[in-house]
């Protein structure tokens, strides 16, 4: 029996028409993604993947259940490699950790799968460049996981700042965290239930240790150079990316980053929100960016962002939206004035680019150029000092030493492919 559309519950589409899409990385945010994708009529989920056993075998178990169908039915997979092998994948969600991105989302694109890639994009600012160019290569959908461009608050802030209406941007400040740092963990057995040598994959050997594995910031792999950015890049993802959105700059970003190479004798402590808050002991506060129009974005404890104009200011967070004029907040726009492209659920947004062939609303480029501004400022940080940037050629200006910062080394057999 055919069933009209119409008559399908919620309003989903047909079996045959959702979008057949594997999991790769299970754990913390893929694993919210398997308990969101499951309730989906957009997509079905036809594999997982990862290189914790128990991660994988619990994701296989909640889809499984999910679907109704007996136990061991969705395949479960270690290698990545065999799940771009198959055909009946559409698209993968990569959700791995960060120095992972770039390998599984360029080699997902060669094998002409759409890919929904975790922020921050990558581990470096070569490697974003590399998955842009794959994806426009090979002609895929390459959505970034910075969700705060499907949020109202975040969409209705940057049309009041892109149409003028607080007057000239003069600053913008900001908190997202500290950067990443080198440690010398002690080695533990490796457990076996966890393909360990894979979990390194193009990253340094380093004996195992179970911080390493962790996903929590303050006891895991986010805290760790080898594989994260620290929340510089798991926080910066999100809030740079509204700056560089409000701001007219994704294709584009800062000029000149500049590190609080003479710490304040004092300075307030911020509040935390979501994590992100700095603390008082914060070797980032203070660090500046600044833009070629003269705009100065300064990370400096602020609770989400605040832009500061020269007719009023915009406070704005997830699910927080503090406008002066007061009135702006429920402006409403008339139709001669600029709109950004809108989207309300992020996942949707992608599988409506899947279907459509066009560019989601955080297209690769746009989580590039985002991610770029956080490694920038990581770059600073750890050389300790002020440095200017060409946004154009993607090269810092006099300063080979920082441009060595802008690609890793990379364990033999786990190579980008080159081009």
């Amino acid at each position: 029996m055919v069933l009209p559309r119409r008559l399908l519950a919620g309003g989903g589409l047909p079996p045959s028409e959702r979008i057949q899409l594997a999991i790769i990385g299970l754990k913390k945010m893929g694993g919210a993604h398997v308990s969101t994708l499951v309730r989906s009529q957009q997509c079905r989920i036809v594999a997982v993947c990862d290189v914790d056993r128990n991660a994988r075998d619990a994701a296989q178990k909640v889809v499984d259940r999910a679907y109704g169908q007996a136990a061991g039915t969705c395949p479960a997979f270690n290698e990545y490699e065999r799940v771009l092998e198959r055909r009946d994948v559409d698209a993968v969600l990569v959700a791995v950790p960060d120095h992972w991105h770039a390998l599984i989302t360029i080699a997902a694109c060669e094998a002409g799968k759409d890919v929904y890639c975790e922020k921050p994009l990558s581990l470096t600012i070569a490697e974003g460049r590399a998955m842009t160019r794959a994806a426009r290569r090979h002609a895929r959908i390459v959505q970034t996981g910075t969700q705060q461009r499907s949020s109202r608050e975040f969409r209705h802030a940057c049309e009041l700042i892109r149409n003028g209406l607080i007057g000239e941007i003069k600053s913008v400040h900001v908190e997202v965290g500290p950067p990443s740092q080198d440690e010398c963990l002690a080695p533990q057995p490796t457990p076996d239930w966890l393909d360990y040598d894979r979990w390194l994959g193009p990253a340094p050997w380093a004996p195992y240790n179970e911080t390493r594995i962790g996903s929590n910031f303050f006891n895991g792999w986010r805290r760790l150079r080898d594989y994260s950015g620290g929340k510089m890049t798991d926080w910066g993802a999100h809030h740079f990316d509204i700056v560089q959105w409000a701001l007219g700059m994704d294709e584009s970003g800062p000029v000149e980053i500049i590190p609080p190479l003479a710490r304040p004798q004092t300075r307030p402590v911020p509040k935390i929100i979501d994590g992100t808050g700095a603390s008082p002991d914060e070797p980032s506060w203070g660090l500046r960016y600044r833009y070629a129009g003269g705009v100065e974005v300064v990370k400096d404890g602020t609770n989400g962002i605040r832009f500061v104009g020269s007719e009023g200011e915009i406070e704005v967070n997830r699910g927080f939206l503090r406008t002066t004029p007061e009135h702006l907040k429920n402006y409403r726009f008339r139709p001669n004035q600029m709109r950004l492209a809108a989207s309300d659920n992020h996942h949707q947004n992608w599988f409506d680019s899947v279907r459509s062939r066009r560019r989601p609303i955080s297209d690769v480029e746009i989580g590039h150029r985002s991610a770029s501004v956080c490694h920038l400022g990581n770059i600073a940080l750890w050389l300790n000092r002020p440095l200017r940037w060409d946004p154009a050629a993607e090269q810092f200006m006099g300063d080979e030493t920082a441009n060595r910062w802008l690609a890793r080394s990379r364990r033999a057999g786990f190579e980008l492919p080159a081009g």
